[in-house]
């Protein structure tokens, strides 16, 4: 039987990689501490940002590299629509970065 208690023991976590989407813009001004990596976990079609991602877009590329899902993260999870079936790139789009990861549906 699940209880409330357990039922994050399915989740698992996402790696991410990070790309910068136009090094032309990072040159303007250079960061000088590393780029923070945000820590996601999905559970069955839940993402559960364990770090804080509001405002940022994330976005499902299927196979073929189309667009599958995009939208704005306004909260802690986000529940992915059911239709969504195979494999994922998962990227999320903060200011000139792109956090990316693939996951399985």
């Amino acid at each position: 039987m699940l209880t409330v208690g357990n039922v994050n023991m399915m989740a698992e976590p996402v790696d991410l990689s990070v790309s910068i989407i136009d090094p032309k813009e990072s040159q303007t001004g250079q960061q000088r501490s590393p780029v923070s990596i945000p820590e996601i976990d999905l559970d069955d079609y839940t993402l559960l940002f364990m770090t804080p991602c509001d405002g940022c877009v994330v976005r499902l590329l299927d196979e073929s590299g189309e667009v599958a899902y995009t939208t704005v993260i306004s909260s802690t999870s986000l529940v992915l629509p059911s239709h969504l079936f195979g494999n994922y790139r998962i990227e999320i789009i903060r200011g000139n970065f792109c956090f990316w990861g693939y996951i399985e549906l």
